[in-house]
Parts: structure tokens; sequence; C-alpha cells
């Protein structure tokens, strides 16, 4: 099976690339422009892209979706599977640049779709996320309403009806998957959980921004594997999934145990961001029964993991001196 992975050199998208190597894929090309989003500094960018490099040995082409070269990973490699990363990462990021952020999430979502029509992938795999759903509580499904807030959310839900439009035309079969709140090695500082970490490990103040607010942390290996599992499936086209730990926290139950963690570290607690939704648990039932999807990694271990990392990396623990 030949695999196009956009987004490839990503935080999410490397660990993907990383397991289909493991499992034997040898036919995975990589789609990847390096972006910064105008706010990830480049010392960073670079570090992390040559640890995820050091993990990964197929080929990245360094193409922008949205413009028409990327035509020639398509014309080269004719992918079976494209599985669809790229992407500007969250809220924040698109706010900063709302109509460059439409570019990558909306003209080159429908770049992609359209080349995958021209060149006959079978299946077509669209990373979107559970901001789709705006505001939700616990044992939230597939099939809850979708109201989402925010210009990420909204592009996010509107790629879901594009890809759903051109499989319903007959152009390929398609899988949806939302992830939640992903964190682990090799991931920006400009996140939560890295935040957190980070302010811990300087000894400053962990701002939590809403006492009881909750969040489905996943660690970023049971993303991948999630992913991975849909995309491979036979029982998984037409249907959309939740890929999540399946068990939401609070914000201030992570800060808690992060300087529990660390030994040091302030918390302050303050009012809910209004940017944000509220949101729970993300019910995974139907990843579970259709393709085994098993989560392994809680926070408690997923932390530990996400710290050893930080304080055995030269880059990041240059950070914290």
């Amino acid at each position: 099976m030949r695999i196009l992975v956009t987004g490839g050199m990503g935080f999410i998208g490397h660990n993907i690339v990383a397991q289909l190597e493991d499992m034997g894929y040898d036919d995975i090309t990589l789609v990847d422009n390096f972006t910064t989003y105008g706010i990830i500094p480049e010392d960073e960018l670079n570090a992390l892209m040559q640890e995820r490099q050091s993990k990964i040995s197929s080929v990245n082409y360094i193409y922008d979706i949205a413009l028409p070269e990327v035509e020639t990973a398509f014309r080269v490699n004719k992918p079976d599977l494209v599985i669809h990363l790229a992407s500007f990462p969250r809220q924040k990021v698109v706010n900063s640049n709302p109509t460059l952020a439409a570019d990558t999430m909306m003209k080159g979502l429908l770049n992609l779709c359209e080349l995958s029509c021209k060149y006959q992938v079978k299946r077509f795999v669209y990373v979107s996320s559970s901001m789709v759903y705006g505001d939700f509580k616990d044992g939230t499904d597939e099939y809850a309403f979708c109201k989402p807030q925010g210009q990420y959310a909204i592009m996010k839900l509107a790629g879901e009806h594009l890809v759903r439009d051109y499989g319903h035309r007959g152009c390929f079969d398609y899988t949806i998957v939302r992830p939640s709140a992903v964190y682990g090695p090799c991931d920006v500082e400009d996140r939560v959980i890295s935040k957190f970490f980070m302010a811990a490990m300087k000894d400053e103040v962990l701002k939590v921004n809403g006492e009881h607010e909750r969040l489905d942390f996943t660690y970023v290996a049971d993303t991948a594997s999630g992913i991975v599992g849909a995309s491979l499936s036979k029982d998984t086209a037409f249907r959309t999934y939740n890929i999540t730990r399946g068990e939401s926290r609070t914000l201030l139950e992570a800060a808690q145990l992060i300087t529990k963690i660390v030994g040091k570290g302030k918390i302050e607690v303050t009012h809910k961001s209004e940017d944000y939704p509220s949101r729970g648990t993300l019910s995974i039932n139907a990843a579970r029964r259709d393709f085994g999807y098993n989560p392994t990694v809680n926070i408690e271990e997923g932390f530990v993991r996400y710290y050893e990392y930080l304080v055995n990396s030269p880059f990041w623990s240059s950070k914290t001196v």
C-alpha cells in the first residue's frame, strides 16, 4: 500500500509515520512545509524537526498543500491512502492569522480532495478535532450535534462536510477522526500541558483558566495508534471517530500532578477563558468496537514520560536553566 501523510513532520504526523514504518509499511510519502505559523520560534522548530526526523526514514516533500506543486507528490507516488493532518493546529494560531489559516485548512483541503479524485486515492482520512462539538458533556459520541465556537473549530467542521461531499460523490472512501488535547514528547511549547511543564520546571506560575474545566488529555502515541487503526481498517469507511483517552481530567488536576512530578512550581487559578468551550469526556466506544482502539496511557504515566523527555532533551532542558 502506498501512503501519503500531509503534515507528516508535525507533532502527531511524525508519530503516525513512525508507527506505520514499525508495522512494515515502506512506501510512505510525507508532505510538510515546516511552517512556524508565525508564532513558533525558529530555534524551537529546528530542534523539533531534527528530533522528529530522527524517528522516521520516509521522504518528505516540502510543499504547501494549497499550491499546485503538491500534485507532484500524487503524480510520482500515486497513493492508495491519504492521511491528512496538515492544518493550523489550534484556535490561538488561527486567530492570529485567519486568512492564512484558511489557505491551509480550506483551500489546501480542497486541493488535496481534487488531487485524490484525480489520482484515484482509495481512502482519504481527515484529521478533524474535538473542538467541532463546542461545549459538550461526558459521554459525547460522534452523533452529537456540533456547535463549534471560533474559527478553528468552524473550519475543521466545514472540512468534515467537504470530505463527506467528495465521498458521497464517489471520489473516495473517507474516514474522519476527532482527537482531543494531545500531549507528549516533541510537542511545541505553546500548548497547555507543555506550558504547565515549562512553568513548573522554571519554578514559575502555572495559570489554570477555570478550576473545573476538563479536557480529555490523550498521549500522542495513543492518538497516533488510533488514527493508524482507523486508516487501515476495512470497517471504518464513511465513518467518524473520537480518538481520545476517553477519560477527562480537570486543568487543575493536571497542574497539580505536574507540580508534584517536577517538585516545584506554583498554581494560580483564574476565570475560564471565554475563547474556549467547556468540554468533558468523549465516548470512544465506536473506535473500540470497529477497529480495536485501545488507549493505554493515562496522565499519571503520560506526564511522567513527557517530563523525562523534557529533562533529557538538550534543547528543552536549556530553556529551564
